[in-house]
């Protein structure tokens, strides 16, 4: 029996063969994606599997570290206090808050390393008390970026909130403030790097870090303290060794603006301070922080009067707030 050869139309030749060149450059894209963006990834994937990794973070412990700060405000450098706290904890990927019940969370649940950063300082009369707390997940294969962060500022003449929460291509933003302009606001700006998870990055694995020219949110602190908007800008990161501390550079050309974290070469990266500088009112202005003290401990079950000990170890005063 002779076997029949079916010819399709030329017509419908060439729309397969247009689809098939079309799914080829497809490929070709796809393959050029998980060449550049999972080598990322796959850093923080094996640091976080590491058995160094999970003993010290899995712990039951945080790590809270206490920095003396002297933060530029209002022209002048204001002397205080810095607290860096990092613990990992079990957050709900829908309702981005942390899970009462995490047993039964199910495809819910999802470990993060919560940052907590507060800052303390005196201008004249009056006190600033300011905070900021970023949740990156620990597993970073389905998840590159912070699912959320949010930042409160508290001051005699007023106080103001801000939250972002990751929506996929965008972060979705909320504000309160006691200032006319600010007032009640409602935005969303696209997902890219933000600077307020740079410190989650390196503690989770440091070849994560962006470098290079990138796109990067400016950070929740100081877009509060100067006002600005709160859209993706353009920076240049670097990095340089010095013996075993690595300085983390993020440079922003349009406003004037560094900012060098530095921290530990080596596991667990324990941030040892940070310097920034930018102009205001034509005057170049530094803010910086040394690291002082650091303990590992669970700080949420020592809430009595009796563990106020605990702040004078961490060189802070009991009547500092």
């Amino acid at each position: 029996m002779k076997s029949t050869i079916w010819m399709l139309p030329a017509d419908v030749q060439n729309v397969i063969s247009v689809s098939r060149m079309a799914q080829a450059l497809m490929m070709i894209v796809l393959l050029g994606c998980s060449q550049s963006s999972p080598k990322v990834e796959a850093i923080a994937d094996k640091l976080s599997e590491s058995e160094e990794f999970k003993k010290y973070w899995y712990s039951g412990v945080a790590e809270i570290n206490a920095y003396n700060l002297v933060q530029s405000r209002y022209g002048e450098t204001r002397n205080g206090n810095a607290v860096l706290i990092f613990v990992t904890e079990d957050f709900s990927k829908k309702k981005h808050v942390k899970l009462d019940e995490p047993a039964t969370a199910g495809d819910d649940k999802v470990s993060v390393l919560k940052m907590n950063f507060t800052k303390n300082f005196m201008t004249g009369i009056y006190p600033y008390s300011m905070m900021l707390s970023v949740f990156t997940p620990i597993e970073r294969r389905e998840q590159q970026h912070s699912l959320k962060a949010s930042m409160s500022a508290q001051e005699w003449c007023g106080h103001v909130f801000s939250q972002m929460d990751y929506a996929g291509r965008n972060y979705s933003v909320t504000g309160h403030s006691y200032f006319e302009k600010e007032g009640e606001e409602k935005f969303s700006v696209k997902t890219t790097w933000l600077e307020d998870e740079l410190w989650n990055t390196i503690r989770l694995g440091p070849g994560n870090l962006p470098t290079g020219a990138v796109e990067l949110i400016p950070g929740l602190f100081f877009t509060r303290l100067k006002h600005t908007n709160l859209q993706p800008q353009s920076v240049n990161i670097s990095k340089t060794e010095q013996g075993e501390v690595i300085n983390y550079s993020v440079e922003w050309p349009n406003q004037e603006r560094t900012l060098i974290i530095h921290y530990e070469k080596q596991f667990p990266h324990k941030v040892l301070g940070w310097e920034e500088a930018f102009t205001e009112r034509g005057e170049r202005q530094q803010t910086t922080a040394v690291l002082d003290k650091t303990l590992r401990l669970d700080y949420w079950t020592k809430n009595k009067n009796e563990f106020l000990y605990l702040r004078d170890s961490l060189g802070l005063s009991h009547t500092n707030y």
